[in-house]
């Protein structure tokens, strides 16, 4: 479990991921040394990385959340074939372990070959839905919403950085400091010109750029069980047309919710929920969510663990 400081890291990350450890420890007040020594523990133990990631949209990519059904002899090895592609990220077994859950992000010149091509061809499939994601209410740049309530306002405004305005948007160019950052979005500048080829104040700048235009942001991967939360489960809602961007928007306020999105589909908003407890889920459902009177149809799909999170997609 984490303690203040540990979640106070955390929230600081979430909203300045490539912060020095200096500034981290200013603003917590904490010794920069205890910023480095939490990070690196956290990394080790909690699974803790920031990641750069482009916009989906900004750099002309879609987002699929695809979900497959396989058998259970099949479904692992599956899981773990997805998980090395580029192209895909929180993939999670579902239901007992045969049902895998992933985003696929295609863009127009791939020809969505996944979505298309691969997985029909691959034996052990029982059933195969695409669902198209049109709008994230919370996820990407929008942290979850329990894991960045410890700092202070304050804090919070000492942490931000007032970038100057850019219209900058990716480009084929970005495609290794993409990569880079999809690795370690707090790798050094030296590094990162390593990784590129190019010179360190050109990193800075294209980076800055980048960053003040929303074109790229930092997220923050932890394992949800150092925060209590050891039940997941996927949420599949059914809600009227004319209510559904309510309902999301409600949703999107439950700190039980780490993920909410409006997709295509039988189903049209999918929720990922995190709770201490199978108790405590069955009384988020009952309570909370059971209380949003336009919901219409609700599929609780339990998570048994994630094979894969965050991932950059394959560079443009």
């Amino acid at each position: 479990m984490l303690d203040e400081i540990d979640r106070a890291l955390i929230h600081a990350l979430q909203l300045a991921g490539r912060a020095p450890y200096s500034r981290i420890g200013a603003v917590l007040g904490v010794s920069t040394q205890t910023v480095a020594r939490r990070y690196q523990r956290l990394r080790a133990e909690a699974g803790l990385r920031v990641i750069g990631l482009p916009d989906p949209h900004r750099a002309g990519r879609s987002q699929w959340l695809v979900r497959l059904t396989a058998t259970p002899r099949a479904a692992q090895d599956l899981a773990s074939a997805l998980s090395r592609r580029s192209d895909t990220s929180w993939i999670k077994l579902a239901s007992g372990g045969t049902e895998i859950v992933a985003i696929v992000h295609t863009t127009p010149a791939d020809g969505n070959t996944l979505l298309l091509h691969d997985i029909p061809r691959t034996a052990g499939i029982t059933s195969v839905s695409a669902h198209y994601l049109l709008h994230l209410y919370v996820g990407g740049p929008t942290a979850w919403g329990a894991r960045a309530t410890t700092l202070t306002q304050d804090q919070e405004r000492a942490l931000s950085h007032p970038f100057p305005g850019s219209t900058a948007e990716v480009l084929p160019t970005d495609r290794k400091l993409l990569t880079a950052l999809g690795a370690d979005g707090r790798a050094t500048i030296a590094d990162l010109a390593n990784q590129t080829g190019w010179a360190p104040a050109t990193v800075t700048r294209r980076l800055a750029d980048l960053e003040a235009s929303g074109a790229i942001f930092f997220d923050v991967d932890v394992d949800p069980n150092a925060f209590g939360a050891t039940t997941a489960a996927m949420l599949w809602l059914s809600v009227p047309p004319a209510h559904a961007d309510a309902v999301a928007r409600a949703l999107a306020k439950h700190d039980e919710l780490a993920f909410v999105a409006a997709t295509t589909g039988r189903t049209n908003l999918v929720a990922h929920a995190l709770c201490p407890s199978p108790d405590a889920l069955h009384t988020y459902l009952t309570e909370r969510v059971g209380a949003i009177e336009p919901i219409t149809a609700l599929e609780t799909v339990p998570v048994l663990r994630t094979v894969k999170s965050a991932a950059p997609a394959s560079a443009t």
